[in-house]
């Protein structure tokens, strides 16, 4: 059995805690909930030939008076930033973070999941700035903890490209 670990990263509220429950337990809560430190799951996901045990680190978001614990960061196989597509500024968090990230863990995949697709209609992420991510390499996915839209492919595409690296 293979284990990875990953840290969900993101600004206050963007949904990381929302997109682990739908992931691992297959739930949503309209309820917020502020995580405080780490909270931490665990799910077993089969790739194929390889079954990987993922030990998901649910960290805290990201705010102007919070800044992540880069302890917290090491060992990681890989990240999944998360921005909130009804607020801007949570990309340019994403985007910090995942520069925090590669100082404490190395060059370790990673994938930006622009969530709140659900509301889509209310989104302030544009289309060009997630284009100028991608041209940069990103893998980029619109996700909805709400409906489930593209969690799982998050989470398997994740997988994947920590078993390659």
């Amino acid at each position: 059995m293979i284990q990875k670990k990953i840290c969900m990263l993101g600004g206050f509220g963007v949904g990381k805690t929302s997109l682990v429950s739908r992931y691992v337990h297959s739930l949503f809560s309209d309820q917020y909930l502020t995580t405080v430190g780490v909270k931490i799951e665990k799910k077993t996901v089969d790739l194929g030939k390889d079954r990987v045990d993922l030990m998901i680190w649910d960290l805290y978001g990201e705010d102007d008076f919070q800044k992540i614990r880069t302890s917290y960061l090491r060992g990681s196989s890989g990240f999944l930033l998360v921005a909130d597509g009804t607020r801007r500024s949570t990309l340019a968090t994403a985007i910090a973070l995942q520069e925090t990230a590669e100082r404490a863990a190395g060059h370790v995949p990673f994938l930006l999941l622009v969530n709140k697709a659900d509301l889509s209609e209310r989104w302030e992420i544009d289309d060009a700035a997630l284009a100028h991510l991608k041209g940069k390499g990103w893998q980029v996915l619109r996700t909805s903890a709400k409906t489930g839209l593209e969690v799982e492919t998050a989470f398997a595409d994740l997988s994947r490209a920590m078993l390659v690296s």
